[in-house]
């Protein structure tokens, strides 16, 4: 199974968001015994508030419970068991890297998956407030992570049966 968690500053906005969304979607194409989700903050300013009302109004619209959803710091056991840690913009990057260089390897930027595209970070809509705009930048990468994820998946298997 992929294990990948999702990070940006508070957990509480774009992270839980793309959690919730990545979940849904999984589910959607049966592939939940497959790929499994989290998300985590790099900063501890929000741990154990729930998600930001625009995320939940996001997530609510496509019917996706986030009622469990409560703001997670990430820890070295994180970058341990997770195969993916995938920061939402380019400071979450450089916060996690710094905070365990061993597992570099392992951290993402959301948006680099889009080669044509030249933004890079999903802006912080705790600032922006626009929520919605943080939807579309998720959904415009999501099919491509998961279809990154179900090659690797197919690569890991190759490697061990042959």
């Amino acid at each position: 199974m992929i294990r990948v968690l999702f990070v940006c500053l508070g957990n509480i906005c774009r992270s839980p968001m793309a959690e919730g969304l990545f979940t849904k979607r999984i589910k959607d194409l049966n592939l939940d015994n497959k790929i499994y989700v989290e998300s985590r903050a790099t900063s501890s300013w929000e741990v154990g508030n729930s998600i930001h009302e625009g995320t939940k109004n996001i997530l609510d619209q496509y019917e996706i419970d986030s009622k469990h959803m409560r703001a997670k710091q990430i820890t070295n056991r994180d970058f341990e068991t997770f195969d993916y840690i995938i920061g939402m913009d380019q400071n979450n990057v450089d916060t996690l890297i710094s905070m365990n260089p061993n597992y570099k390897y392992k951290v993402y930027l959301y948006l680099d998956i889009c080669v044509n595209n030249h933004k890079k970070s999903i802006f912080d809509p705790y600032y922006t407030h626009d929520f919605k705009k943080t939807y579309d930048d998720i959904i415009l990468a999501m099919d491509l992570w998961i279809n990154k994820f179900i090659n690797d998946i197919k690569n890991w298997l190759t490697i061990i049966y042959y």
